[in-house]
This record gives structure tokens, sequence and C-alpha cells, in this order.
């Protein structure tokens, strides 16, 4: 079958609902059932998602669960090459403004990692990323400030993580109930799955490729 010209994503302004959590973050994570799970739009152009990835949100940031099946091999993460590591990573926009190419100080990169960070590499990491190309950067924050806990499986793993209000610059439910969003969970042996289009189209640096949540209360 002949590859597609145009990325079938493309066609469409794509918006879903992002449900309230009530519960709190705690050490022990957030449990998040079948209706925080997002969609994979990736599957319009073929791709077969090989990750279950949910996201809900309250006042105090955005919980994310994801767990990665089928693989064969222990993920490749290092803490020196967080970008070239299996895992996750979000980017978030909390004007959701969809007509700009390149990203202002509202628009965030998160990275979350299975492993690669500690003394034997074991433990997961959580990190805010720089988006290239952009006009503006959101404020720093401090490495603790994300959270984020993993498990591993014998076919893949299991990671929960927190992005608290404080590491959204702009974020303001009330005010604004709509983020721009795409994620793309990374991985050497299976892939990329991506919320959107691929890595074909630059959406890591492109706030104009993302979509759309609605945060639902």
């Amino acid at each position: 079958m002949a590859e597609a010209l145009i990325s079938p994503s493309l066609l469409f302004r794509i918006a879903v609902p992002c449900h309230w959590v009530q519960a709190r973050w705690t050490a022990q994570g957030v449990l998040l059932d079948e209706r925080y799970r997002l969609p994979c739009f990736a599957e319009l152009r073929g791709a077969r998602p090989f990750a279950d990835v949910r996201l809900g949100w309250n006042d105090g940031g955005l919980v994310l669960q994801v767990t990665v099946r089928g693989k064969q091999q222990a993920p490749w993460c290092r803490d020196s090459r967080i970008e070239d590591s299996d895992g996750v990573q979000l980017w978030i926009d909390t004007r959701n403004t969809q007509n700009v190419h390149r990203a202002g100080r509202f628009c965030h990169r998160f990275a979350f990692l299975p492993t690669g960070c500690g003394r034997r590499m074991e433990e997961p990491l959580a990190a805010l990323l720089a988006i290239q190309r952009a006009r503006e950067s959101p404020r720093e924050i401090p490495p603790h400030l994300l959270q984020v806990r993993s498990q591993r499986r014998p076919d893949g793993y299991f990671l929960e993580a927190y992005v608290p209000a404080a590491a959204l610059t702009g974020f303001s439910p009330a005010d604004q109930p709509a983020l721009g969003f795409t994620y793309a969970v990374v991985d050497r042996e299976l892939g990329w799955q991506t919320f959107t289009v691929g890595p074909e189209l630059p959406f890591a640096e492109d706030p104009s490729l993302w979509g759309t949540l609605e945060l639902v209360r």
C-alpha cells in the first residue's frame, strides 16, 4: 500500500477530553481508570499502538500513567542522553495556541524515563527539556518538582508521573480550560507512538501540529 503524502491527522483539528482526578498525588501514585485513556491518532496512518497512555488533571496539576507492552529488551535510558532514551515525552501549551510554529513561554516539554538515573541507573527520571527554535521558554523549575515512579515488567514497564501546577507556566484551568498537547512514547525496540503526527513532521518544535486537551471537570 502506498504511503499517504499527507498525514491523516493533519486533516482534522484534534481535541479530546481530559477528565478530572479527585485523588491527589502520593508516593503510591494515582490510579487512572479507562476513561482517562488517550487515543492514538497515529493509528489513522497505520501505526500500531504499543502503549496505554492515560492522563488526568485537577487544580494541583496533571497525572500521567503509561503502560508499555511487547518489549523483549530492557528499556535503554541514560540521564546523559534523555532525548535519545526510551520513555515518554509530553508537550503542553497552557494557552492552546494552535496557529504559531514556534513555541512560546507557555509551551513545555517534559520527559519521563522508566530507568536511567541513580548509581545503578535503575531509578526513573523526570526532566523539563528545551524546545528547539522556541521564541521564549517557560520558567525554570527545581529538579525535584516533577514526580515519577516506575515498575519493570516482563514485557515492558509501567510508569506514573505528576506534573504539578507550579511546573506549568500559565496553568489556570478556570480561565484556560484547554491545553495544547501532544505526546510521544519513544522506544528503540518498538518505535514511536504519538498522539497525532509522527516524527516525519517537526511536532517536537511546532505547536501548530499539536492537538487539544479539553479539561473536563
